[in-house]
Parts: structure tokens; sequence; C-alpha cells
């Protein structure tokens, strides 16, 4: 045998022994009130429903724990985490280095975490393969190598390429500069210059001018790569430094006055 289905007003009735508040309103001709109101009338306060709509949190019951983070980030304006100051490194490099390219490893020492969040030290190789052209302060970055900790983004660790000196060259943003040392008889008759280039050829340039003490060889496309284009380099400049006799004896001296007239 089945009970006749009761309605909500009946139910209302049999646990506080009065007509339920929808029923009385229907009696007495007042607008249903909402169900936040009826909260409010028995509990003295707003029902869940209108604190959620009052802080702009959405409800999430069926959701995952991640949106329900990025939800209460974005209502109360909790930061994300921050980020520690990069790390720099010097990174010396030949000229050869910076010539042809190379590769270069460094090992590096740094902090990781594990699943528990607990640290360990631990070593690990970075691999930087140097571009033909590249300059004094020319700047690597690997990204978070640094220091591993709770609630901070790692550091990113940079390296800062720096010029090793050369005991032949010397440059000058693409050109590169070489200097010949001549006594006066070299540079009043002739002089060839042989070098051997940052890879590796052997340059063989004579000069037929008269060399003075502000005189300079350019030699194009000799220079340093061009970054971007490596077919393209800047210019070799050959400066000389003239070495001068301290002493001429007589016979010297006539030779001098022979050779440049009365």
């Amino acid at each position: 045998m089945t009970s006749q289905s009761r309605s909500a007003d009946d139910i209302f009735a049999g646990f506080f022994g009065s007509n339920s508040p929808n029923q009385n309103r229907r009696e007495t001709g007042i607008s249903s009130r909402s169900a936040d109101d009826i909260f409010a009338g028995f509990f003295g306060s707003n029902s869940p429903n209108q604190n959620r709509r009052a802080t702009g949190i959405s409800s999430n019951i069926n959701g995952d724990d991640n949106d329900i983070s990025r939800s209460c980030e974005q209502s109360f304006g909790v930061s994300a985490p921050g980020k520690d100051p990069a790390i720099k490194h010097t990174l010396p490099c030949s000229l050869e280095e910076l010539y042809q390219g190379a590769t270069k490893r460094v090992k590096i020492t740094r902090e990781v975490a594990d699943r528990s969040g607990l640290t360990r030290k631990t070593e690990e190789i970075l691999t930087i393969d140097t571009k033909p052209g590249w300059k004094k302060g020319t700047k690597i970055t690997f990204e978070e190598k640094g220091n591993e900790r709770p609630n901070i983004t790692p550091a990113d660790v940079v390296f800062i390429v720096d010029e090793k000196p050369h005991s032949e060259f010397t440059r000058d943003g693409n050109d590169l500069i070489v200097t010949r040392r001549i006594s006066v008889t070299e540079a009043f008759t002739g002089y060839t210059v042989h070098l051997i280039t940052l890879d590796g050829r052997n340059l063989t340039l004579p000069i037929n001018d008269v060399i003075h003490p502000n005189y300079q060889k350019f030699v194009p496309n000799e220079g340093m790569p061009i970054l971007g284009d490596p077919t393209k380099r800047g210019i070799l400049k050959i400066k000389f430094d003239i070495r001068f006799p301290t002493r001429v004896n007589a016979e010297q001296k006539a030779g001098i006055r022979r050779l440049f007239g009365p």
C-alpha cells in the first residue's frame, strides 16, 4: 500500500506545527521570498550562496584543487611566487673562439627540491655554443637554473662574454689590429708582414710603400666575422712601430745625406 504524496507545505506543518512560509504567503497575498531570505530568517545571516556571490568566489564543488586555488588567488589578490635575482658569471673566451665559434661546457652546482620539498645539491653541465662575431658583453641566459626553494621561482643563470687577451691581435669592434716593430731601413726599403690568422691561415702581405710613423696598412675582410652574416668580416689594420737608432756614426750620416739630398 502506497501513501499519497504530501506537499511541501504538509511536510513543513508536520515538523513545525504551522503552515509553511510559502503557504502563508499564498494565503495573505505576499510574494514568495528567495531562499536567501528564508535562510536569513532562521539563522540570522546570509546564505552560503549569497556570501559566495558577494566575495566573487564561484562554487566549485566538482572542480579540482588547482581551479579552487586559482579562484582564491584572483579573488583575494594572493601574489604569485617571486623570483630570485639573476646569477651572473663571466665567460672568458679567446679571440679564436669568438672568430670561429666554439662549444664550451660549464659546470654549475645548484640545489634542487624533490617531491617532499627537501633540497639536495647537484652538479649540472651547461653547454654554450659561441657564435662567430660575438663581442665582449654578450649575454647567454639559462632560465630558472638557480637554486630551487619553496614558493620561489629559481633564478636565471646568466653568462657574460669576456675576451681573453691575445698575444698578436687586439679587437676594435669588428676590426682586428696587429702591430709590427720594424727598423728604419725596413721602413724605407720595404717590409713583408707574415702572420697566422685566428683561423690558422698563413697570411703574407708585402708592403712596398715608405712606412712613416702614422702609416697603417688596411686589409679588407680579414677582421672579425660580422654577427648575423659570417661571410662578411671587418678590417685587419696593421700598424708599425719604427725603431729609430739612438746613435748614428759619420759614415751613416753621410749616407743619409746622399739619400735625402744636399
